[in-house]
């Protein structure tokens, strides 16, 4: 069913990349300029991702001899340093996320440029280089955010939903390309688990054996068809007792099922690059914009 399928290492059957979103009280401060001091309850609900989720997830992914991909926000770094050291000296990658996971389709394009140069100088100053991978806050990825991306070496972006398995965003009118490493809601847990009245979240909460029965059957799918499996978690969500319980619970499934390959976004970009390099596999390119707004077609003149 994937029309160019890719090989994976040691003939795995399909990649696996459990990615997590280290938002921490940022996007609550973007929406809540004045009012975030005093909505302590929604506050503390954002804390609990750095202060207990961060600590427990590394603990039980050192156990599993797991190392992952975790996208923050250069706001997020700098007020919990302590919690990115510890991400870092277990051997996660630390992806950018913005600054404050502003929306980067609902800012004007020199507001877009100033908060990821803040995202990215934060990012510089604390791990001491440039990140290699981006993820785009709420997947806000604008018509400006290629360029930007380009312009500042990222190697790969994994915010959008036009794939199962790698492909290449190209600069209209230009050479210049980065890989993307596409998701899709499916595979978030935000649509399952999000709900704050004092944010604007009204999810219907699912049981986690809901939300893993979506996971896994998008798993399965991946596996049976070579697929690239990138699924979206959130500390501050699934870093729960119950919740992430069940998501260690649906690792161990993968485990036992065999010839998955478990893999950080960067070594997925270094296994690509190979490919490509050696001639061994072409990804699909898009160039974006796919197109300008209002379509022509909108007019009624001429």
């Amino acid at each position: 069913m994937i029309a160019n399928p890719i090989p994976w290492p040691g003939g795995a059957r399909c990649a696996v990349a459990m990615t997590w979103d280290m938002d921490a009280d940022s996007a609550f401060n973007w929406y809540n300029k004045d009012t975030a001091d005093t909505l302590v309850a929604a506050q503390s609900w954002t804390r609990y991702d750095p202060l207990i989720a961060i600590p427990r997830l590394v603990e039980q992914f050192a156990r599993r001899e797991l190392r992952l991909t975790f996208f923050v926000p250069g706001w997020v770094i700098e007020k919990y340093p302590a919690q990115i050291d510890l991400l870092a000296t277990h051997g996660h990658e630390i992806g950018l996320h913005g600054y404050l996971h502003e929306r980067s389709n609902e800012i004007g394009e020199d507001d877009e440029l100033y908060w990821f140069g803040r995202g990215l100088d934060a990012y510089k100053r604390h791990l001491g280089k440039g990140p290699r991978g981006w993820r785009a806050p709420s997947f806000a990825f604008s018509k400006h955010s290629l360029r930007v991306l380009l312009d500042t070496g990222i190697e790969y972006d994994s915010s959008l939903m036009g794939d199962d398995i790698p492909y290449a965003l190209r600069e209209a009118g230009g050479n210049r390309s980065l890989l993307e490493f596409p998701t899709d809601w499916t595979l978030d847990d935000f649509p399952h688990y999000a709900h704050n009245r004092d944010l604007g979240y009204r999810m219907p909460i699912s049981a986690p054996l809901r939300a893993m029965e979506v996971f896994r059957s998008e798993f399965d799918a991946a596996w049976e068809f070579g697929g690239l499996w990138i699924s979206v978690w959130h500390p501050a969500l699934s870093g729960r007792l119950a919740r992430f319980k069940a998501a260690l619970e649906l690792l161990d499934y993968m485990r036992d099922k065999g010839g998955v390959w478990f893999a950080r976004l960067d070594q997925i970009c270094d296994h690509v690059q190979q490919l490509i390099a050696a001639g061994r596999w072409t990804p699909r390119v898009e160039t974006l914009p796919i197109y300008d707004s209002p379509l022509p077609e909108f007019s009624r003149t001429g």
